[in-house]
Formats: structure tokens, C-alpha cells, sequence
């Protein structure tokens, strides 16, 4: 996952009182990477906000549909189906979005 979600995933896990430190137990114990993007990474995300900018498709999206063209990717786990649902990797037509 790339780092700039973690401000969003502690955001939505707040009503779950022991929610983020699970998630942080999972990234210690290697059961979840944080991916800290390189300067193409970021370039393709800024790209990607202007391709997209009438969805909003901000950062935190952009930077999450880098890494999954970054690693070839075609599932992608998310809540926000209504923006992912709708953008194209450059490597696929469209992302099987999780879960069903």
C-alpha cells in the first residue's frame, strides 16, 4: 500500500477502537508492505489527478492506481468503488475491484 493511505485507513478505522494497531501489527510482522513511491510514481499520480480531475480523484487515489500499474496489478481491495470503478490502469482496462 502506498505510505500516503495510511492517513486515510487510520481515518476510516477510527470507530474500531484497536482497528489501526491491528493494521500496524500486520505491516510489522510483513503481512502488509508500505510502498513509498519513487519520483515516477509521483509524477504518474499527479498525471492521473489531472486525467481524472472531474471525479475528484485526489492524491491518495492517484497514488494507489501508480502502484497497482506499478506491480501490474488487476484486483485492487477498496471501499471507494464509485472512483475505481471508473479509472483505467495503463496496463489493464479495468480493475476487478474487492470485495464483490
Amino acid at each position: 500500500m502506498p505510505v500516503c493511505t495510511l492517513v486515510e485507513i487510520e481515518y476510516q478505522l477510527r470507530p474500531w477502537r484497536d482497528g489501526f494497531a491491528a493494521l500496524m501489527s500486520d505491516i510489522r510482522a510483513g503481512r502488509l508492505e508500505v510502498h513509498v513511491p519513487d519520483a515516477g510514481e509521483v509524477a504518474r499520480a499527479a498525471a492521473l489527478v489531472e486525467q481524472y480531475a472531474d471525479l475528484p480523484f485526489g492524491l491518495v487515489d492517484a497514488s494507489v492506481l501508480a502502484c497497482v500499474e506499478r506491480l501490474r496489478e488487476t484486483k485492487l481491495a477498496t471501499l471507494d468503488r464509485r472512483h475505481f470503478s471508473v479509472v483505467r490502469p495503463a496496463h489493464i482496462g479495468h480493475l476487478e475491484l474487492l470485495p464483490d
